[in-house]
């Protein structure tokens, strides 16, 4: 049989050819990726359209976060203003004191909150009221009714350089060697310039326990993973960790700030907005179902505690604090979209 003949001009033509759709085909794609997002310019629809998507993601049940979608101050508020309403703030009266699962207690003020975790090995404290009167009288008043030792806390976590977070550290942090916790982010503010200062505070405590992103700290059966989530502050942390109710484990986050009172600051509200972003991931990842705030305006925390203290002892009613994965995640849209809502409103200015 004759060899068979190559045609290499046919050859070379379909080979071009289908370099050729290659190419086209790649450069589509490529085009797909990578063509940069337009951005529409910030504008009273934009902010309305954020708001929207805010209130969407609230439901019926995360309508206290909308608070942040109101139009926030472009300055900070002048030194007489914040001691007035910082005195005004400590002058309401406390709520009692309430557990909120097996391991975990709310010993905090009507304003701002603390919270005690019990570990096998004593107790990690997360914030530590406004002043030496409200930590004797709240912190460790509060745990003595509920049946805890103030002499066990061992560690006293700040979630951020603010006077309402760490005005009792100082004297939880002598009386009781205690470890006081902060990011190096905001103990760099503490120890240069306060972003918020009054009297009536006093002086935030000296370096002591300097965490970054990601830091475990673990205190006998339990470990804190300490998230750093700027905004609020630059350093502020977010502390995820586990709770158990009725001997069911579950996965708690506690949001380290959230209020705008920075003033004109579109960067750090970009910041804000990663955060948001980058913890409603978390979120997803760890099954997070129970979201706590340092303020307990924000988590609802009063009426749950109050909604607790009317269950029969022994009722398997479900705790309130648990509000499911989905409900995490929506909050952390909600508190995004609202600051997107506030730096629109900036730009234009």
């Amino acid at each position: 049989m004759a060899p068979r003949k190559n045609h290499p001009k046919k050859s070379k033509n379909a080979l071009l050819l289908k370099t050729t759709t290659l190419a086209v085909v790649a450069a589509l794609v490529q085009g797909c990726v990578q063509a940069p997002r337009q951005q529409e310019a910030p504008s009273e629809a934009t902010v309305a359209a954020h708001v929207a998507t805010a209130t969407r993601a609230a439901g019926t049940d995360l309508t206290p976060l909308l608070t942040l979608c109101k139009p926030a101050a472009a300055t900070r508020p002048a030194q007489a203003e914040v001691d007035k309403g910082v005195a005004a703030l400590i002058a309401k009266p406390a709520p009692p004191p309430g557990q909120a699962f097996d391991n975990l207690y709310f010993v905090g003020a009507d304003w701002v909150s603390a919270w005690a975790i019990k570990t096998s090995d004593g107790i990690i404290l997360i914030d530590a009221l406004n002043t030496q009167a409200e930590a004797a009288a709240l912190i460790e008043g509060g745990m003595r009714k509920l049946g805890l030792d103030p002499a066990q806390i061992k560690y006293v976590v700040v979630t951020h350089g603010h006077g309402d977070h760490y005005g009792g550290a100082p004297y939880l942090a002598a009386k009781y060697r205690a470890r006081v916790v902060m990011s190096d982010i905001d103990w760099t503010m503490t120890e240069t310039r306060l972003e918020f200062a009054t009297p009536i505070w006093g002086a935030p405590p000296k370096r002591d326990v300097s965490v970054k992103d990601g830091h475990r700290l673990t205190l006998g059966d339990t470990t804190l993973t300490l998230y750093v989530t700027p905004g609020h502050t630059m350093g502020t942390i977010s502390p995820v960790f586990d709770v158990v109710a009725g001997g069911q484990k579950h996965r708690a986050m506690l949001w380290g700030g959230t209020s705008f009172n920075f003033g004109k600051d579109l960067p750090r509200l970009d910041s804000y907005i990663g955060s948001t972003q980058r913890m409603g991931k978390v979120a997803q990842a760890e099954r997070i179902d129970v979201l706590l705030s340092n303020h307990s305006g924000v988590d609802s925390s009063q009426a749950r505690l109050a909604a607790l203290r009317q269950q029969p002892p022994g009722a398997a009613a479900a705790n309130p604090f648990v509000i499911g994965t989905p409900a995490v995640e929506r909050a952390m849209n909600v508190m995004g979209e609202c600051a997107q809502a506030q730096r629109d409103r900036f730009a234009m200015q």
